[in-house]
């Protein structure tokens, strides 16, 4: 392969237009990288907040049907709709993607690829204002009248598309815009990714000398740009329904709400993937540092990476197994759906391999990425009976789906996010964060979890569906084992948001009063460990030249276990 060049190499000198900035430009209108990336971190972290707070609320009600919830009051059938509807879509949207893609995009790919900034610095704050339009949109669309969309996040009209259904005719349009604003700002931040990561990289850095997670963002950003365009489409045409009274999606008027669910699945499958594979790198960074291993077939694990990117576009219909869909048509989704399991499980086996004879040190983060693979298994084995039609005709809309689902994504984008915090947190703020209350949030974390979905699935085979505000009126699903298992799993969800106040603490302490980090606390070899901790503005005091693969662990005949990317032979 062509050795790239830098981004400093591009201008005269290496840093002549670096100048030092105001307040202003360095934190609100900030073209730095870094600075975008935390503008992109706290903006999800607060989303979180919300989407988190949401799920407590429709969780009593589902628990304590008709009481007033503590910190809420009553909840009403309208307002429980338009909760589950904004947490899904919260959680998802602006929560998983601005993290996982655009705050660890941001900050890793020009520190892990030896450059000074993005290609296109404008084009990138660009993306952070539009993101953050479409967060003040959302979040604006519950104070006014009728409140927020109710309809689910997936939309299907024609539910969604009829403010009579939905009852909110004002809360879907403007769903609808902050979505449609969001997918604009990953557009152009995809746009910076892939051009920054094939055109600046250090000097010396081949192809395969990029770290696993920079791959994973960029193949990421490419699945979300080659997926993304049927549902914009889409978008457009529900909008006109809302708004103009086109009947695109109305089958009185010779429309066909299922053309909905094609072009919304098309984008959602691959969506899955999208977040999915930065947090896939993410714990292949931590597992090889804190293994002090050399990564297990790293060309297999980007090959499969690129065959899982390919086979996502054809396996949207298994969500439309009830839709009517020709059962010879189904049959072909359940093969291509039992498919895609092969590369993913490939990957997860090379991370385990990785692991297998290494020198094994359980910080916070280790934690972290283990229980990501351990979670992540679940929800991937208890897809295959989703995958399969014949059995998805029984568990569809039930919680054993809403299980599954929760097993996919909060591996991804909330153990996925911490992995990343609990790592990269000395090299983002030069600090140190606690390692014993860390540990603390990691196991109640991670026990509550499993308290809030390892019920549902029991409730799920037992016929419990989904989008129900009060189960008392269905008397099947209202005996006393079943609703107990809905006040253990609301109890657990709870005592999970309460154990992330210690994280709260941890993280803001630290910020100021944590110990100092050093450049390479972890001892780990890619190249952002060779810029100062925090970097200062133009990432490096001189650019580095590469001379290796990212993960040369514990070689043979070198006195240290690690070997910088860096560091001449």
């Amino acid at each position: 392969m062509a050795e790239a060049v830098t981004t400093a190499e591009t201008t005269e000198g290496a840093h002549s237009h670096h100048g030092e900035p105001d307040f202003w430009s360095k934190y609100i209108f900030s073209t730095d990288h870094k600075m975008i990336a935390m503008q992109y971190m706290f903006t999800g972290m607060i989303m979180a907040l919300i989407g988190g707070y949401m799920a407590y609320v429709f969780r009593m009600q589902l628990a304590f049907p008709g009481e007033s919830v503590p910190g809420y009051g009553t909840v009403t059938p309208l307002a429980y709709n338009s909760l589950i509807t904004n947490h899904g879509a919260i959680m998802i949207f602006w929560v998983a993607m601005p993290i996982l893609i655009a705050a660890l995009g941001n900050f890793l790919i020009p520190l892990m690829i030896g450059c000074d900034d993005m290609v296109f610095p404008r084009v990138n704050r660009l993306s952070y204002q539009i993101f953050l339009l479409s967060a003040i949109i959302l979040i604006a669309s519950f104070f006014v009248p009728g409140g927020g969309f109710g309809g689910a996040w997936t939309a299907y009209p024609p539910l969604s598309a009829q403010s009579q259904y939905n009852l909110t005719p004002f809360g879907a349009p403007m769903w609808l815009l902050a979505v449609a604003l969001e997918f604009v700002a990953f557009l152009l931040g995809g746009i910076n990714f892939i051009t920054t990561t094939m055109n600046a990289r250090a000097k010396g850095m081949k192809m395969y000398d990029i770290p696993i997670v920079v791959w994973m963002i960029v193949i990421a950003s490419i699945l979300f740009m080659a997926s993304v365009g049927p549902l914009i489409a889409g978008a457009v045409m529900l909008l006109f329904d809302q708004v103009l009274g086109t009947t695109f999606y109305n089958p009185d008027a010779g429309g066909d709400p299922v053309l909905w669910q094609h072009l919304f699945w098309f984008f959602g499958h691959p969506e899955v993937y999208v977040v999915l594979l930065p947090a896939m790198g993410v714990v292949a960074e931590v597992i090889t540092v804190f293994a002090r291993k050399k990564l297990f077939a790293y060309k297999t694990i980007l090959y499969t990476t690129f065959a899982t990117g390919i086979l996502s576009f054809f396996v949207w219909a298994h969500h439309q197994f009830i839709a009517g869909i020709d059962p010879r048509m189904a049959h072909i989704f359940t093969v291509t759906t039992v498919l895609i399991s092969i590369p993913i499980a490939e990957m997860l086996f090379c991370y385990i391999a990785t692991l297998y004879g290494g020198s094994i040190r359980l910080t916070t983060a280790m934690l972290f990425a283990l229980s990501f693979l351990a979670e992540f298994l679940i929800g991937g084995v208890t897809g295959i009976y989703l995958g399969a039609s014949g059995t998805d005709i029984y568990f569809h809309d039930t919680y054993f789906v809403l299980a599954h689902f929760h097993y996919t994504f909060f591996p991804i984008a909330i153990i996925g996010f911490f992995t990343a915090i609990y790592y990269w947190f000395p090299k983002m703020f030069g600090r140190m964060m606690n390692e014993t209350w860390g540990k603390i949030h990691f196991w109640g974390t991670i026990i509550c979890f499993n308290g809030i979905f390892l019920p549902l699935f029991v409730l799920g085979m037992g016929g419990q569906h989904r989008r129900i505000y009060n189960f008392n009126n269905f008397p099947d699903l209202a005996t006393p084992e079943m609703q107990d298992l809905r006040i253990f799993a609301t109890w657990s969800a709870v005592a999970m948001l309460v154990f992330q106040i210690p994280f709260l603490i941890n993280f803001t302490v630290s910020l100021f009063k944590g110990k100092k980090a050093g450049k390479n606390p972890w001892n780990a070899n890619t190249l952002e460990w060779v810029a100062p901790s925090p970097p200062p503005h133009g990432n490096f005091a001189e650019m580095p030249v590469v001379y290796r693969a990212p993960y040369e662990y514990s070689v043979p005949g070198r006195e240290k276990d690690y070997w910088p990317q860096n560091m001449p032979d």
